[in-house]
């Protein structure tokens, strides 16, 4: 039975779903932008009767503490709040799971942390190699991804939250399939965005971001960039990458090159699916992880 609990980090509230039994291998859950742990609300009890599932909802977002500095959400902070869930369920997952922003949390875990986990699963979210190179390159990708300079200018968790926030929305649905969203879970994520002075916390990830976004058809010169070290951003466990085809936020050309900083990379891909893959396939999702992370 799915079950919300509550966990304190140095003092402060998060808030996470669970479903599974203790002790049974962990499963972590790590959501993006615009979502919380409902995320995973269709795919955490596909999984519950071999696995305990857990899907916090990050720092900023949902029922978690959401601090209004920028300063509070650089990665090493972020990475460090989910150190700390994995302590609290046994000290181990046997796979982090990453979608879009959980991604990235996903990936610094097993650049920093891999003995905390046996196996990485991403779900249409990119190492930021790979990732940087394509937002940098002027071309499809920095086309599609200027939505970032918008998220990142001061004022814009004012325009997502107004309106019942139907900018929120927008961004969310554009050329994506969004048949999932049902009005209650309209309702849902409504609920867990709340005002403008907690929509800064969502957007706040964007603006601590080291990632630089050229203009389209301006390329960023190479030396302009973050220095990406590829011994450091070494993936040295078993990763999967599921991937929606459709996908309009995150392109294929974002994961390009990711083979060069994986030592076992598998990717399973599906064709009618875009970025909210677990909403519209969570059989098939559920399906890869157990496939590729089998209990016990």
């Amino acid at each position: 039975m799915m079950r919300s609990e509550m966990l304190h980090i140095d003092g402060h509230p998060f808030h996470m779903l669970v479903d599974g039994p203790k002790g049974a291998p962990l499963l972590l859950f790590l959501h993006g932008f615009p979502e919380y742990s409902g995320a995973f609300e269709e795919v955490l009890p596909l999984l519950a009767a071999d696995y305990l599932c857990v899907a916090p909802d990050q720092r900023g977002f949902g029922a978690s503490w959401r601090p209004a500095e920028v300063s509070a959400y650089a990665m090493p902070a972020l990475m460090g709040d989910m150190v700390a869930v994995i302590n609290h369920f046994g000290g181990s997952a046997a796979a982090v799971i990453g979608h879009d922003w959980g991604a990235a949390v996903a990936y610094a875990l097993a650049f920093r942390r891999p003995d905390l986990m046996d196996k990485l699963i991403v779900i249409n979210g990119v190492h930021p190699a790979p990732f940087q190179k394509a937002m940098a390159a002027g071309g499809a990708q920095t086309e599609a991804s200027q939505y970032i300079s918008w998220l990142r200018s001061e004022g814009s968790e004012q325009a997502l939250a107004a309106n019942e926030h139907e900018k929120m929305f927008s961004i969310f649905s554009k050329h994506m399939d969004m048949s999932w969203m049902t009005p209650q879970r309209r309702a849902a994520y409504r609920a867990a965005w709340g005002d403008a002075n907690q929509v800064r916390g969502m957007v706040n990830w964007y603006r601590a971001s080291r990632l630089k976004l050229a203009k389209p058809g301006q390329p960023i010169p190479e030396s302009e960039l973050p220095e990406f070290p590829t011994d450091a951003l070494r993936v040295s466990m078993p990763h999967l990458l599921i991937w929606g085809l459709q996908d309009r936020a995150l392109l294929p050309e974002s994961r390009a090159g990711l083979e060069q900083y994986c030592d076992d990379l598998t990717i399973k891909e599906i064709a009618t699916a875009d970025h909210w893959i677990c909403h519209q396939y969570p059989e098939e999702v559920a399906h890869y992880i157990r496939q590729f992370a089998p209990p016990p």
